[in-house]
């Protein structure tokens, strides 16, 4: 009769040949998800809800495929070791040029400072006004602006910064709004939104020129609603050589879905991406845990110049602010 020692079949070493087929099936397998993830991400061939949702972490990923190719390493599997590392570096290629800036267009027209909030219907007010005092804001895009927001607002002082306003505030997480600092007028036709409330204007700058402006708040790609989602981003308006536009919120995407940069291949560019801080999270905020996604965004005309972006917090709202100092060509 054979031992339970012999059973195992115990090598010199002393670790059973069976646990160790079953670490090694484990670190396989591991492996394959992650280079599934990696194809995924890398050919923008993400569909349902926990595929796009997933799409999201790409970052952290790129992380984990490090992360395995050491361990894998360390447990002396060089070919998983190798594949996991493969996968990281077709990871951290998609993430790491984020972290960098982008050369500039010559573009020195007239500056265009754009301030965009998910208030969650309870930021604070005092906090908001301040920014757009301190960071002289002339385009403020409102998200999740409820009616007694707005009036915690007015109270604050910002009608008196910014007194032209387009503003369609709701309770709950449909209303939005756009405060200017230079005469608006609210376009009606530009395009359909879907979701939530999102105006749009026309904002006339001093010596007579123009730029188109979008408050964008789709709803969440969660469940069912993930493809109202892309028809949502799928819906906004795309650059136009005869209107310089500036799309400015919360989009719920990030630079790693496929239906964000299908959007910036219409003619945008990510302006947080262009000084190379697009990496830098925006949601969820003020919770236990900290940022973890970067979800809000502004948009602007790649004949645009992007001369600096700063990511914001605003007490009372599960959201960062995004703040671009803009200089229209």
């Amino acid at each position: 009769m054979r031992t339970s020692v012999e059973a195992e079949q115990v090598p010199a070493a002393g670790v059973p040949v069976r646990g160790k087929r079953r670490r090694r099936w484990f670190g396989w397998t591991v492996v394959v998800l992650l280079a599934l993830w990696a194809v995924i991400r890398a050919g923008g061939l993400e569909t349902g809800s926990f595929l796009t949702q997933l799409m999201t972490l790409t970052p952290y990923g790129a992380g984990l495929a490090a992360l395995t190719a050491l361990l894998s390493l360390l447990r002396r599997n060089r070919p998983a070791a190798l594949a996991a590392a493969a996968v990281c570096a077709v990871m951290v290629a998609i993430v790491v040029p984020r972290a960098f800036g982008a050369e500039q267009p010559a573009a020195n027209g007239t500056p265009l400072r754009v301030l965009a909030i998910n208030l969650f219907g309870r930021g604070d007010a005092a906090t908001v006004v301040d920014l757009v005092r301190r960071f002289d804001v002339d385009v403020f895009s409102a998200l999740e602006l409820r009616p007694d927001e707005v009036e915690r607002l007015d109270a604050a002082g910002l009608t008196r910064l910014l007194p032209y306003q387009v503003l369609q505030p709701e309770f709950g997480a449909t209303g939005s709004g756009i405060y200017a600092r230079h005469p608006v007028t609210e376009l009606t036709g530009l395009f359909t939104p879907i979701g939530h409330n999102m105006p749009a204007a026309a904002m006339t700058l001093p010596g007579g020129g123009k730029v188109e402006f979008v408050a964008v708040h789709p709803n969440p790609p969660l469940g069912r609603m993930t493809e109202e989602w892309n028809r949502a981003l799928r819906a906004l308006p795309s650059a136009s050589p005869s209107a310089i536009r500036v799309l400015a919120g919360d989009f719920n995407a990030s630079l790693d879905h496929r239906a964000l940069r299908d959007l910036l291949a219409r003619g945008y560019v990510d302006a947080a991406d262009q000084v190379g801080k697009s990496l830098i999270p925006t949601w969820p905020n003020f919770r236990p845990i900290p940022p973890i996604i970067s979800i809000d965004h502004v948009l602007a005309d790649r004949r645009v110049a992007v001369r600096r972006v700063e990511i914001v917090d605003v007490p009372r709202t599960d959201h960062r602010g995004v703040f671009a100092d803009l200089r229209l060509p």
